[in-house]
């Protein structure tokens, strides 16, 4: 039986690194048929059980970080300074997660009343397929993971092609901690017709999708044809509005590690900057003195900053929003910088990019660039400020930064994105319910309310028998 064999290609040389071989339509059905077995023992474990097992493996995963952080390095480009960081916070969000799970999945009482007894109980939802990315895997892979096994659910896991180990190493870690067999699941495919094909089993019960507006959107639509609940963490535009009165060094500082950092390849990445026309050559200048300072080049090495985007195709996308903005009036303010003047030969390395005088009927400041662009447009006002944020098709982050934060926050009611920042960007915190608005997603995961999709309500109306 012939199957796809799936090349991941380094970003940093353009060549292979490791193949992995697909699966087969008929190996694809047997993974429902298993998780479905497997939950009716799973299910019935108790909480306390399965935090233990969830404990467990992520003890192991955190012995194995450094490692870890390579197999990421050398797959997605990220550089070695920082990959180890993300294995550690993937799992800070999961004892997060664990923390607050016996609150958030306890029994809801109801009224008291004499010869009753009335109560809610979340019962888990059965199996569940998730399909995650490769730009922060482990982050994204534990939103989802994490609260489905501890509601008592099975998964099937289906990763990027990009990062073909990371839920191999997942898997191994829970099985070595002990996770009854079935559980876990996951396959290999770069194949729509694979993916539909699962989505449309009815023995999954809820989808959890992240990636492209495109991919999500074709996820939707396989699932179209039956009563299933699909949450999807999609796209970003995430504007930034630097006010006037700050300190504009620190501001710099940060709005450039908000927009750069891992490349631009992040979601919640800044991919626009409003700035008061008052302090908008003074910040331009200060953002110039920080990518000075920056190096581009080998991830492997400790003292690079950016490394690769992470393939051809988005390394033409990005230089297409770059092109399309100077063509149209916009000013490549981007500093002097031996490292993105001298690319290496091989890879596909986009040197940080600033821009000026854009405006909104740029690509740039529309569409998501993904890369690690900064497009910097003067305003007049706070009034302005706003209005330009929200003119936008995506709604997931978006942050202020001023000294006065209680105007900070008044503003942030009048902006439409599902995580809005003062003073901070970039940041998914694990107490806070992350969500996309408009096309940038629907559902929650995070915070206490990321365990809902996972679960379904059942009411208890139990009477004493009256004789």
């Amino acid at each position: 039986m012939s199957v796809e064999v799936i090349t991941t290609v380094s970003p940093t040389t353009d060549q292979p690194i490791l193949t992995r071989n697909g699966i087969s339509s008929e190996e694809l059905a047997l993974l429902p048929d298993a998780a479905t077995e497997a939950f009716e023992s799973w299910r019935k474990t108790t909480l306390q059980q399965r935090q233990e097992m969830v404990k467990k493996a992520l003890s192991i995963l955190d012995k194995k970080k450094d490692d870890l952080a390579t197999e990421l390095t050398v797959q997605m480009g990220r550089p070695i300074a920082y990959t180890a960081k993300e294995v550690s916070t993937a799992i800070k969000r999961a004892e997060y997660l664990l923390k607050v799970s016996e609150e958030t999945l306890q029994d809801t009482p109801g009224e008291v009343e004499a010869g009753f007894k009335r109560f809610i109980r979340k019962v888990p939802v059965g199996p569940v397929l998730i399909i995650f990315a490769w730009n922060y895997p482990y982050l994204i892979l534990v939103n989802a993971l994490i609260p489905a096994l501890l509601s008592g659910n099975t998964v099937i896991l289906k990763p990027s092609p990009q990062t073909p180990t990371v839920v191999e190493q997942v898997a191994s870690a829970f099985t070595e901690a002990g996770l009854p067999h079935g559980v876990i699941q996951y396959f290999h495919s770069g194949s729509p017709t694979i993916i539909e094909s699962i989505v449309k089993n009815p023995k999954i019960k809820l989808v959890c999708f992240t990636g492209s507006v495109a991919g999500g959107l074709a996820v939707q639509g396989a699932a179209s044809d039956r009563i299933v609940n699909v949450g999807l963490e999609l796209g970003g535009k995430d504007p930034a509005y630097v006010r006037g009165d700050v300190d504009i060094a620190w501001a710099a500082e940060e709005i450039v590690d908000g927009a750069v950092f891992n490349s631009g390849q992040s979601c919640c990445s800044i991919e626009r900057v409003y700035v008061d026309e008052a302090i908008h050559d003074e910040f331009v200048s200060a953002v110039q003195t920080v990518l000075k300072g920056y190096k581009l080049g080998d991830p492997l090495d400790k003292a690079t900053h950016v490394g690769p985007v992470i393939s051809k195709r988005s390394k033409e996308t990005i230089e297409g929003h770059i092109k399309d903005a100077l063509a149209k009036g916009a000013t490549d303010a981007t500093p002097e910088n031996e490292t993105f003047a001298n690319l290496p030969e091989l890879g596909n390395f986009v040197p940080p990019t600033l821009l000026t005088n854009v405006d909104h009927n740029m690509t740039v400041m529309k569409d998501e660039t993904f890369g690690p662009v900064i497009p910097i447009m003067k305003v007049k006002s706070d009034e302005e400020a706003v209005k330009l944020m929200n003119d936008s098709e995506f709604g997931l982050t978006a942050s202020i930064w001023t000294k006065d934060t209680e105007k900070g926050y008044v503003l942030c009611e009048e902006v439409e994105a599902g995580t809005v920042f003062v003073n901070r960007c970039d940041f998914p915190s694990p107490d806070l319910a992350w969500t996309g608005w408009k096309n940038s997603g629907k559902g929650v995961t995070l915070s206490r309310y990321g365990f809902d999709q996972f679960v379904k309500l059942k009411s208890y109306h139990l009477k004493d028998y009256p004789k």
